[in-house]
Formats: structure tokens, sequence, C-alpha cells
């Protein structure tokens, strides 16, 4: 057991564990490793463990003098902590001997606590700021220079380690934070989400500007019918919702989509839900259909730094032949002459432009609707071939943005 003032960064460390020796996504852990703590706590063990794994290379590399030998992954992660939160300005007496505590309390690394105790006091934190921005793994990097270029996905990394601010959607005007181009507000230094002006009042919600833009190519109307396939979180259900349309959500998460079902209700916003598998879901045909479809996530590390940590990229392969099935069901639920907007939260070419090459190959009459991708506040430069390319370093003085692809399709009447 460790004491009430060090639970935070044992937490954290068990959720670096998590990740990386497990390959778990915080996504999936999270919730469970904070449910017993108080509100303040939980934000501040999200806070850490974010500003940890996004820093780690930087850790590692002011740990490395100071370590004959590589020591037990946890002794590393609790140093990694202890570490990133020092040169962040943290107290030095605090986090040294909650770090101490903690590998004390653990039978697998008590014997190291003097360790823990000697390295963190020697670490010096002036060179913080000098280190190299931490990289992306190999095998994630090279196939994004492949893509990109390597000046490009330098300035990915810059975006990735500085994190995101919170974006908000509103229903109508909102009289505090950024107004961004593209109508979404931006948010800096967020405490309790739930406390901001107008959350109980239903007058926004939490989405990234580029998760906002999908919706906004629909351009759906009042009366029309439409589908959101893959919908959870649930942000363009809303935005789909708040139009007037007659909007029919479809996830195959249960636990998520009630999640959206209480979004939706805070905001006084109506949608049908349907759990189901997107594949396997009968109904239509519909005027429009959006599918934001599985991915590899590759384009929110700035806001999920655990997943270049927790993935390989051994299961990216059966991700985008998903997609190719999902893109040609979507297909299947239009009527003739109706309208898709396809979209991935991914930096990868084979979750997007190449996406839409084989779908127009299998798919004769199948045209694209560049134009709908010209919507406001979009610059131009970010509209290519098959369709909308965002990227984490783009709108960089502003704080950067997700990477997404998004286009749109019509079918033959």
């Amino acid at each position: 057991m460790v004491s009430d003032a060090a639970k935070p960064r044992k937490v954290v460390v068990d959720l670096l564990g998590d990740v990386i020796e497990h390959g778990r996504l915080l996504s999936e852990v999270l919730p469970k490793r904070v449910e017993s703590l108080p509100p303040e706590d939980r934000a501040r063990v999200q806070r850490l463990v974010l500003s940890t794994l996004r820093g780690m290379d930087r850790a590692d590399r002011l740990l490395g003098p100071h370590l004959k030998k590589r020591p037990p992954l946890r002794v590393l992660n609790i140093l990694r902590l202890g570490v990133v939160e020092l040169c962040a300005g943290g107290a030095s007496h605090g986090v040294v001997n909650s770090c101490v505590e903690i590998a004390k309390a653990n039978g697998a690394t008590q014997r190291m606590s003097g360790l823990v105790n000697a390295v963190l006091r020697k670490v010096d934190v002036a060179k913080w700021d000098t280190l190299p921005v931490p990289r992306l793994p190999k095998w994630l990097r090279k196939p994004l220079i492949d893509d990109y270029g390597k000046a490009s996905v330098e300035a990915m990394e810059v975006a990735h380690f500085a994190g995101a601010p919170l974006d908000l959607t509103p229903k109508g005007g909102l009289d505090f934070g950024e107004a961004l181009p593209t109508g979404s507000v931006r948010v800096r230094d967020v405490g309790m989400v739930t406390a901001l002006p107008g959350y109980d009042a239903g007058a926004w919600w939490v989405q990234d500007v580029a998760a906002a833009l999908p919706a906004k190519v629909l351009n759906a109307t009042t009366g029309e019918r439409v589908l959101d396939l893959c919908a959870a979180p649930g942000g363009k259900t809303m935005q789909l919702a708040a139009t007037g349309a007659d909007v029919v959500a479809v996830d195959i998460s249960e636990t998520r989509m009630a999640r959206v079902g209480e979004n939706l209700a805070r905001c006084g916003l109506s949608a049908e839900l349907v759990v189901s598998d997107a594949l396997e879901y009968e109904g239509g045909p519909f005027d429009a259909v959006l599918l934001d479809a599985p991915c590899t996530a590759t384009g929110t590390i700035r806001r999920h730094p655990d997943l270049p940590y927790a993935k390989d990229g051994s299961d990216f392969p059966g991700l985008f032949e998903l997609q190719e099935y999902l893109i040609d069901r979507a297909l299947g639920l239009l009527k003739p002459g109706g309208r898709l907007v396809f979209c991935t939260c991914s930096l990868l070419i084979d979750e997007g432009e190449e996406q839409v090459r084989d779908a127009l190959g299998r798919h004769p009459g199948l045209t694209l609707e560049l134009d709908a991708l010209a919507i406001p506040g979009v610059d131009p430069a970010w509209i290519g071939d098959e369709g909308l390319r965002t990227r984490p370093d783009f709108w960089a003085d502003k704080g950067g943005m997700d990477g997404f692809f998004i286009t749109a399709m019509r079918k033959p009447a």
C-alpha cells in the first residue's frame, strides 16, 4: 500500500505498465484504474500519464548516464515518471519521496528503492529543454516519411510532443475560448471539462477541430435521412442531429452508444441509436451516409501518446481490409444518387487516398465530389485529388489539429 499522497503516481506507474508491457491502450485501462480516485486525482493521473508518455524519450536520455544497466520495467517507469515531473517543475522532495515509496510498496521493486532515490536526486533537469523532440517509433515513422517526407514528419512530431488543447463544437455561439476558422472553439488550460460554462445546458460537446469537419462536408439538411455508421463516440451524430436531419447512428459497442445517448440528451438532440455490427446492419436506404471507419488512429497521437507504445503495426492490414468492406456496405445502404462521406483519423495513405482509389475501381459510376470539401476555414492546400487531408502540424501556431482523411463520394443514380 502507498499513502494517499503517492496513490495517483502509483496509478500512473500501473498505467505505464499496461501500455508499454501489455500493449493496452489508455482508453481501455484508464477508467478502471482511476474509478476509486476522487475527481481531482483522476484528472491528475491522466495529465501525468500523458506527459510521461510524451516525454519518455527525453526521460530515458536523462536517466542513461546514471544507470549502469537497464532496470526492470516497473522501476524504469517509476524513474521516467519522476524525471518528467521534476523537469516540469514538480517539487523535488515530494516527487522523489513518492517515487521511492512506490518502489518500496512492491515486492518486485522494493530492493531498488535506493536506486530510485539516488538516480532522481542526480538527474540534471536543466538539460530537458536542450534534448531532441521525441521521435515516433521506426515501425510508424518510416511509412510516414515515405508518404510525407522527413521534414513533414518532424513537424508532426513537434505537434505530438506539444499535446493538444481542448476543442468544442458549439450548438450556437460561445462567449469563451478561441473561435477557430472552421467554427470550432478552442479552450486552453482546462481543469474539469464538466465545469466549463454551458456544459449542463448542453451548449457544446468535446470534439477535435479536424473531427468536426466530416459532418460539415456531408452538409445534412432538415428532413434528410442520414446514417452515421460506426458512430461512437458520437460527436458527428450530434452535429448531424443539430441540422434537423433524421439521423440513425449505428455502432457495435453498447457501452459507447449509451454514452452517445447521454450526450444527445444533455444537448437536447435526438437520433435513433442502433447497437449493431456495421457490416450486418440492415436499414435504409439513406440520402447520405457518414462512415468514420475504424482505423489505426495514427492521426490522434497528439491526444493519445500511448498509441505508438501499445501498438506495433501488426494489426494494421486487418483494419485496411475492414475499411474496404465498410465502404462497400455503406454504398449499399445509400439511395441511388446518395452521397457518402468517408473518413479516418489516420495519417496513413493506406487508410485514405488508397482506399478511395480502390473504391472507385470496385464501383463503376462512383464519383468524387471534391467541391464539397471546400468548407469555410479549410485551406485549399489541404485538398488533394482524392480528398481532404489534415495533419497534426497544420495550424501549428494555433495548437495543431488531429490527422484526418475525409472525402465525399456520390453513388450513381
